[in-house]
């Protein structure tokens, strides 16, 4: 078993916001379980999920906040913006309102998260090709103006799941060795944990004098 009380070494937080029905419950699931849910229901306020994983030799414990797309939840999870390292911004490629909605999505996001906040666009369903509304190249145009990145996805099958959770995390990490992220500040959706202490010199009634530590 492995020594010391964390086995990660970041926490980031992420939130995912878009439309109703667009399938951001669906891509956490998948992320998270490796399943699809093909009954999802519409998320009342907001739902979280975790996943640790590993981004050049370093865990890390990705926070998921997944916030309902109905206009009457946007008070509520405009609120979880703030301390977001990344947030991920999703539209359904078979339905272009949720397309013509990013705008609005993207606003809320820079005016509610900080400057280094990674913001990545995905278009999700695109197992669903045949009823496509939204092509490729104009989403990629959309993302290329505004300094998105962008893949589309399916949380049906898998396919990009994996590679937005994971590209936005290294993003956000290169953030952080370039020393364009301050992690002493409660915004920049990132905690830093000490590395593992030995059993051998640290009890578990001495683990609280760490008062430094970021919890």
């Amino acid at each position: 078993m492995s020594a010391g009380p964390y086995n990660y070494s970041y926490i980031f937080k992420y939130i995912i916001i878009g439309d109703m029905g667009v399938g951001k419950s669906c891509l956490l699931h998948q992320f998270t379980e490796k399943k699809f849910m093909s009954d999802c229901p519409h998320t009342i306020g907001v739902e979280f999920g975790t996943r640790i994983i590993e981004v050049a030799g370093q865990k890390i414990k990705l926070q998921i906040w997944d916030t309902a797309g109905q206009e009457r939840f946007r008070a509520v999870t405009r609120s979880y913006y703030r301390g977001a390292a990344g947030a991920l911004m999703v539209y359904d490629i078979t339905r272009r309102s949720t397309y013509n909605h990013l705008s609005s999505w993207l606003t809320d996001t820079r005016n509610l998260t900080n400057p280094s906040t990674v913001i990545f666009l995905i278009g999700n369903k695109c197992d669903l090709e045949g009823q496509r509304d939204v092509t490729y190249e104009e989403a990629k145009q959309f993302a290329d103006e505004n300094g998105l990145m962008f893949v589309e996805a399916s949380a049906k099958t898998g396919i990009n799941v994996e590679e937005a959770f994971l590209e936005t995390a290294k993003k956000i990490f290169q953030s952080i060795q370039d020393g364009r992220l301050d992690l002493n500040a409660a915004e920049s959706g990132v905690q830093h944990k000490p590395s593992q202490p030995g059993r051998n010199n640290l009890s578990g009634d001495q683990q609280p004098a760490k008062d430094n530590c970021a919890c």
